[in-house]
């Protein structure tokens, strides 16, 4: 479980990006960041994992402090914390297991790692995390070679190859195609439902987060602002969120996709805690 208590980031200019921040995220709910640009939500997963220093508050793991460690004991913990990331990362010259196999590192030796030497225990979840993930044929393919889509399934497979009991994910779908980013999301939510994976998704695709996740937690100049199931995000919360604007009319434009697009306004409806449509 992964518990934020009195979280807080002020920077160096005396800009603050998290204020008091307290919310607990158990195993196995996947619980989607929303917010405008400059909101804190992409501080906050960085405080999560360490990339970004606290200036307050706590950062609980299953009971370990995250932010009290250091050095080794760092990166011990980050083991546990898998990340997928907007724009891929991968080692595009390098295939697909050698990918998602980069996942171990931080279980191989040195030498292991730079030779490429896994074990096959390694070897055998990976290719079980490609079957999964709808790539087990492109193994062996190079990381150029794949679309967007192949791209976030690789970064998928790379981040539970680690065995983490939470997972960080940021803006999975924000170069996706609409057919691919609810295919993206929804393979996510499978995922870590079936593993008791805690996930946080940092997403500005609120419909998305509408249709998939089980919670939303909103954030508004680095306050929390919202926390509660998908139905109760309506033309009010948004607007504690977001701001004036009139949701009631806004519209998504049909783009290719194997189902229609309803508009917002009809989206806003509730549709159940944790539904996939």
């Amino acid at each position: 479980m992964l518990k934020l208590t009195g979280l807080s980031k002020r920077y160096d200019t005396g800009d603050l990006a998290l204020s008091d921040i307290t919310l607990e995220v158990p195993a196995g709910q996947v619980m989607a960041l929303i917010g405008p640009s400059g909101a804190g939500k992409s501080t906050l997963i960085r405080c999560v994992n360490r990339l970004v220093e606290p200036t307050a508050g706590s950062v609980m793991l299953d009971g370990q402090d995250i932010t009290r460690v250091r050095g080794a004991k760092l990166r011990q913990a980050r083991r546990q914390i898998g990340m997928i990331f907007q724009n891929h990362a991968l080692v595009e010259r390098l295939s697909v297991m050698e990918n998602v196999l980069s996942g171990r590192l931080a279980y191989t030796g040195f030498w292991r790692s730079f030779l490429r030497k896994f074990p096959s225990s390694d070897v055998k979840q990976a290719l079980n995390l490609l079957e999964r993930v709808g790539l087990e044929t492109m193994f062996d393919k190079r990381g150029d070679a794949l679309s967007g889509g192949q791209k976030q399934r690789v970064g998928i497979a790379r981040a539970l190859v680690q065995n983490p009991k939470l997972l960080l994910v940021d803006e999975p779908t924000a170069s996706l195609d609409p057919k691919t980013s609810r295919q993206i999301m929804r393979l996510i939510c499978e995922l870590c439902r079936e593993q008791q994976l805690a996930a946080v998704i940092n997403i500005h695709d609120v419909v998305l987060a509408q249709q998939f996740v089980d919670r939303v937690v909103g954030l508004r100049a680095g306050k929390l602002v919202f926390d509660g199931p998908p139905s109760g995000l309506n033309e009010k919360t948004l607007t504690d969120i977001y701001g004036e604007e009139d949701w009631s009319a806004a519209g998504t434009e049909q783009e290719e996709s194997d189902e229609p697009v309803a508009s917002t306004g009809e989206l806003l409806k509730p549709i159940g805690q944790g539904s996939h449509p």
